[in-house]
């Protein structure tokens, strides 16, 4: 197999770049948090973990968590077509349902998993973290394949802010502002935007979005520390299309809203040990409505539902430091999740709780291991166990190998469980569940501004819940556990400043992904996809950024016949160009201005990420920002 090869080339070659870098300029290593909840560097995570900063972000010109994803090895992300139409990601080959969200650690996922990226924005966001591989043992359902947590901007120095206008083609229009500041024992920042858009179809596409959001943090004494982070989403999003992609309707709509809060407290009782606690709620509603397209219209069946969501949670832990830097955490969870509404025939909820316990030694050793362990206990389903081991070994100087081994779940959602009418659920379903293990190699020059990276992984899942139309036992249920799925390949990632200003950063994943029963390639999961993004700092006030995304050939399904056809979608390339630049610069009480542009599909290549849906045209963004207090 020639792709392994390839991953040992491309580390193996490292060095050589790295023998001719300049000394100029030199790439920190961040400090992760999601992987262990322990903040550790991300050199010594055993573990495949991306983190996004807000200046690359920026730099890029990204409004969308989803935009920022596709920069991510082994992450492919498919949208449907406009502005706010269902949005998802597929995880090194896992279903879209595999990756737990997490926005300052509270969870965003409906329960059972699902989760639409189409209304998550960068708005007031300070890093994004990406773990790939299975987290259940830190985060329990959901934590599949990976997980992705937003973490919103922490004020500090003196008052500050910033106000952004834009907008661009197909009607694109967008307003936002923040304001933030603080010390080491108190600091605020929030945010609040709203973006609209008139969508790309001519009828009945319209959409927007607004956000507000915001974090308080106070420190009333060195041992002690508290954060509430809060957000509040509100998004409408019309479209004329039914799910084989015809225009049926000029009278169809959605409506996803809700908060999200989330408590953060911490005490240091000694210098080897601490306590965190962390309570976390999140609700939101969900509308559909569809009405007759005028008097005349016969055909269409009046039709609207409204569901509430809620989970509502509580994490205490205890982190004690052990000579040698090692810590050990044991963890307790507690869960409630509920569900109201049109959808199911009355109310239900769930309840759940986890005991955990983590080993992770100290990350200055040359050799460091995660050893973890959970117990969940779920209403519904009962106990169900996962673990996780990772190594991360020194090799010589700048090349370190990982490898790892860990088990995933995912609980049942309501509606397959509690389901009645035409749809019958299933109380005794099984949660779905993976076995995966990765290893890898990793190469960081002596100065740091050249960093490779090639992990092999491999995953297994089972028990996967089926739909089926002919209902199945003496229950009539239409849904079962009878299908499992394997997915595995190779993560290639090279970053590197050149001096300059410049920079690159180019990654490439081979998956091979099957279905248990039909040994096809999963639905929506290219063999091949890459990226290239090549950026530049001009004169210190700014920066120009080109990436191209390519996405090769994968297999998806025609709706527009029964049964469904299956069919190949084509490889396409889309490139994009960004820049932002700092016309005035603002010192003190004099306000800054700055100039941002992007252009997404600038070659204005015509593709599908979903069979009937052609994906967004080339598409213009520009605006001005104001900044103040810097």
């Amino acid at each position: 197999m020639r792709f392994p090869v390839a991953a040992t080339l491309v580390v193996a070659l490292a060095p050589a770049l790295g023998g001719q870098e300049p000394t100029d300029t030199v790439m920190l290593t961040p400090v992760v948090v999601t992987a262990t909840r322990l903040p550790t560097p991300a050199d010594a995570v055993p573990a495949a973990v991306t983190v996004l900063t807000r200046e690359a972000l920026r730099s890029q010109g990204i409004r969308t968590v989803a935009e920022a994803l596709r920069t991510v090895p082994a992450a492919h992300v498919v949208v449907t077509d406009a502005y706010g139409s269902q949005t998802s990601l597929f995880l090194r080959g896992g279903n879209s349902d595999y990756v737990k969200v997490l926005i300052d650690g509270v969870p965003q996922n409906a329960p059972g998993g699902a989760y639409d990226f189409a209304n998550l924005t960068t708005d007031n966001v300070e890093r994004i973290e990406v773990v790939r591989g299975p987290v259940s043992v830190l985060y329990g359902s959901d934590a599949v394949a990976g997980v992705v947590q937003i973490f919103t901007r922490d004020g500090r120095g003196s008052a500050h802010g910033d106000v952004t206008v834009s907008g661009g083609t197909y009607g694109s229009a967008s307003v936002t502002a923040n304001i933030a500041g603080g010390d080491e024992r108190a600091g605020y920042a929030v945010g609040i935007s709203r973006f609209s858009s008139d969508g790309v179809y001519p009828i009945n596409n319209q959409y927007r979005n607004d956000v507000l959001s915001g974090r308080v943090r106070l420190r009333p004494d060195r041992r002690t520390d508290g954060t509430l982070a809060f957000r509040y989403d509100d998004a409408l999003y019309h479209f004329p299309t039914d799910g084989a992609g015809d225009t049926v309707s000029n009278n169809q709509r959605q409506l996803d809203r809700g908060p999200s809060l989330g408590l953060d407290l911490g005490r240091r009782f000694s210098s080897r040990l601490e306590g965190r606690l962390n309570a976390a709620w999140h609700r939101e509603n969900y509308q559909y409505a569809i009405g007759p397209n005028g008097p005349a219209d016969t055909t269409t069946f009046p039709f609207s539902s409204s569901d509430w969501t809620t989970r509502t949670g509580l994490d205490a832990r205890i982190n004690a430091t052990l000579p040698r830097s090692d810590v050990v955490t044991l963890g307790v969870a507690l869960e409630r999740e509920a569900m109201a509404g049109t959808t199911l025939d009355t109310a239900r909820t769930r309840n759940d709780g986890a005991v955990s316990l983590q080993l992770q030694t100290g990350p200055e050793r040359p050799v460091t291991l995660i050893l973890g362990a959970r117990l969940e206990d779920n209403e519904r389903f009962g106990t169900y166990a996962t673990y996780r081991t990772g190594l991360s070994a020194r090799v010589r100087e700048g090349v370190r190998a990982i490898a790892s081994l860990g088990t995933g779940f995912k609980e049942p959602s309501f509606y397959q469980t509690f389901a009645t009418g035409f749809v019958h659920g299933n109380p005794d379903l099984m949660p779905e569940h993976s076995l995966s293990w990765e290893a890898g190699l990793e190469y960081t020059s002596l100065s740091r501004s050249v960093t490779a990276r090639a992990t092999y992984f491999d995953q297994r899942f089972r028990d996967l819940i089926q739909y089926t139309a002919a209902p199945l036992g003496p229950d009539s249920t239409n849904y079962v556990n009878l299908s499992d799925a394997a997915a595995r390949g190779v993560e290639l990632a090279v970053q590197a400043a050149l001096g300059g200003g410049l920079s690159v950063d180019a990654t490439y994943t081979y998956l091979d992904s099957r279905d248990g029963t039909t040994n096809r390639r999963l639905q929506r999961r290219p063999t091949h996809a890459g990226g290239l993004r090549l950026g530049q700092a001009i004169a210190a006030r700014g920066t120009a950024m080109l990436s191209a995304e390519f996405t090769g050939d994968r297999g998806d399904y025609d709706y527009r016949t029964y049964p469904a056809t299956p069919v190949t979608l084509p490889p396409h390339t889309r490139v994009d160009l960004a820049g932002t630049y700092d016309v005035i610069r603002g010192h003190g009480a004099a306000p800054g201005l700055a100039f941002d542009a992007r252009i997404e599909n600038l070659l204005d290549a015509r593709y599908e990420d979903v069979k009937n849906f052609p994906a967004r045209r080339r598409t213009v963004l520009a605006g001005g920002r104001l900044q103040f207090g810097r």
